[in-house]
């Protein structure tokens, strides 16, 4: 059985029963059989399943640490923790993480006005707000309404302009209130200690966000003279998303403890939580020996909790509440993109396709004899040859010795050699025959849209876990390049010989064979572009009732093409007028047909781009 490193990424949120990738949760649906059901209903292209329960799972696993390590230190403080919207604002997702936190006091992180609307209505009164990034007056006045809404709202300093707009408006709605309120203040910090990865650059003096040490004490003072003071009650700072390693947050601890110490003893008295920002990382890799984590989630509470714990009594003070937004922990893995193959590169040579001649130039003539002669024992030897010959023939085709029908007929043959001799040598693990399959990658086309649903590896080159969701009692053997549907070389992701990906050799006109992408919750969706004018894939919400019987809920189908266009402002009706026009003034068309084709013209505006599958097909026409 190959499980596609499944022990390594799947945090035991899936199994493998029956040769099939299922939930280990519930009555262990597989995916493909929650696939089909989606299909039933007449979706075809490629799907994105949520799974309300593994977020929910995650927010046990991410309160359960920290309470438990609070408890073991006997830490004074207490753990707090908010999402950060700007990780997945889709209303699927956020309705199904304010249902999963009910009793964990869970809240949400906005990074601009629309975000912080959403915190606003979405959080429930007493849980956390904060409110981050550059803030103008309109933003920092919706704060203040939150306040007085009654949300727990703290806004985040990210410069001393800001205080001076918060001091602003805090005159105009407090100058005649009843009961003055304003929204808690917390002041991000621009650590010297900086992150690692892709993300360092979140931290360290040279980052887009936080007070330096001088302006940390003009902010101090400001809010001192205009008796906002009692408003301080948190430091905020973040190294990074996807911290990779632990070292580099331990440092930062010890940075920003001593300057949250330094505040409190100067004054600043209710000053009483630190936040340390994201970055707690998911494992990605598939395979050992490759992991993006050196740390565990109990590592990261034990150090966060122990370090802060040392400063506070090395300065003689109250232990903090420990603020976190790690974002990608919690979503990453709740949903997971599937979309079916359409099409194997390699499988327009076949025998069929050979056009011999009654007398072969001798390498050709050679390349047909070791297809016919290959067996188990020269298997090896064969496969040298063919892949030898190859480079002789096509060199001989460039010098003009050999023509058009001679080159098809080498590299069909070659590549019918490669297939029977991996077959043959399936179950020889030699270090060469990997290197052999390794030369030869198979393409396979498969109906999705890398911009649109996994923006992060076109953009910064991050892997996701990928495997088929049946045939996992077969062995796969051939490496595999995968290929979206859009017309950019850089829809790829290529087969890479230190991180490989081995597929399973099918003939998609007679069966189907669909291919999962996992922990893309996070980021994902909220970057997808429309490139080529590609939607979103149709998603789907999966619950399970008492019985542990899947349902699904809120089914969202793919945008059709003129959603999408509406969507970048064209005039839809005076387009489709524009099309309905041209085809009735044809004179290429019969009249009889103008009514036929105008038809099939609605009809085809009505899908979406994404491409139909030969099985569809075939469904469409019975």
């Amino acid at each position: 059985m190959h499980d596609f490193g499944l022990s390594i990424w799947g945090d035991d949120n899936f199994v493998i029963k029956d040769g099939k990738v299922a939930l280990n949760y519930a009555n262990n649906p597989s995916l493909l059989e929650l696939t089909d059901k989606v299909r039933e209903k007449g979706y075809k292209g490629p799907l994105l399943l949520r799974f309300p329960h593994l977020i929910k799972k995650q927010l046990f696993n991410l309160f359960g640490a920290f309470d438990e390590t609070i408890k073991e230190f006997n830490y004074q403080g207490k753990f707090y923790a908010v999402f950060p919207l700007k990780v997945n604002q889709y209303p699927n997702f956020i309705h199904s993480l304010m249902k999963a936190s009910s009793g964990y006091g869970y809240g949400l992180e906005a990074g601009s006005k629309a975000e912080l609307i959403i915190a606003m209505s979405e959080t429930p009164l007493g849980a956390p707000i904060t409110v981050n990034g550059f803030k103008d007056m309109e933003m920092i006045a919706l704060c203040f309404i939150a306040a007085k809404m009654g949300h727990n709202i703290t806004v985040t300093i990210e410069g001393l302009g800001e205080l001076e707009t918060i001091i602003e408006v805090n005159e105009q709605f407090n100058k005649s209130s009843h009961i003055p309120v304003a929204p808690r203040i917390g002041m991000r910090i621009r650590l010297h200690s900086s992150g690692i990865g892709i993300w360092a650059k979140s931290g360290g003096y040279g980052s887009k966000f936080g007070l330096t040490a001088t302006e940390l004490l003009e902010a101090y003072e400001l809010l001192k003279e205009y008796r906002l003071l009692d408003q301080l009650s948190m430091i905020h700072f973040h190294i990074g998303s996807q911290m990779n390693e632990i070292a580099p947050l331990k440092k930062a601890l010890r940075e920003a403890g001593n300057i949250y110490a330094d505040l409190k003893n100067r004054g600043a008295a209710s000053l009483s939580a630190i936040n340390i920002g994201g970055g707690l990382a998911v494992e990605y890799s598939q395979h050992s020996g490759a992991q993006e984590r050196n740390y565990s989630l109990k590592e990261f509470a034990n150090d966060v909790v122990y370090l802060m714990q040392e400063v506070a009594k090395s300065k003689g003070i109250a232990e903090p509440d420990i603020f976190t937004e790690s974002g990608r922990f919690i979503a990453a893995s709740h949903s997971v993109l599937i979309a079916p193959v359409l099409e194997l590169f390699s499988q327009e040579y076949h025998e069929k396709a050979l056009r011999p001649k009654e007398s072969n130039p001798p390498l050709v003539q050679e390349l047909f004899d070791l297809y016919r002669l290959i067996n188990r024992t020269n298997a090896r030897e064969y496969l040298h040859d063919a892949l030898d010959h190859m480079e002789s023939i096509l060199t001989l085709f460039d010098l003009g010795y050999v023509d058009l029908e001679d080159r098809s007929n080498t590299e069909i043959l070659v590549n019918l050699i490669i297939k029977k001799a991996i077959e043959l040598l399936k179950n020889d693990d030699a270090d060469e025959l990997h290197r052999l399959q390794n030369r030869i990658q198979e393409k396979y086309l498969v109906n999705f849209s890398a911009f649109q649903s996994l923006p992060d590896f076109w953009g910064l080159a991050q892997n996701f876990p990928v495997m088929p969701l049946d045939r996992l009692d077969t062995k796969p053997t051939l490496p595999a390049s995968i290929w979206d549907i859009t017309c950019d070389s850089d829809g790829e992701i290529g087969f890479n010989p230190k991180l490989p990906l081995h597929l399973h050799d099918i003939d998609v006109e007679e069966e189907e064979y669909f291919l999962a992408f996992f922990l893309a919750g996070a980021y994902q969706e909220v970057l997808g572009m429309k490139h080529n004018l590609f939607t979103h894939p149709t998603e789907v919400v999966i619950d399970f009732d008492a019985k542990g019987n899947p349902q699904l809920n809120n089914l969202i189908a793919a945008q059709n093409l003129i959603d999408i266009l509406d969507d970048l402002d064209y005039d839809t009706n005076t387009m489709g007028n524009s099309l309905k026009l041209k085809l009735e003034d044809s004179v290429l068309i019969k009249e009889e047909e103008k009514r036929e084709l105008l038809g099939k013209l609605y009809l085809y505006l009505s899908e979406n781009s994404y491409l139909k599958t030969i099985q569809a097909i075939k469904e469409t026409n019975k």
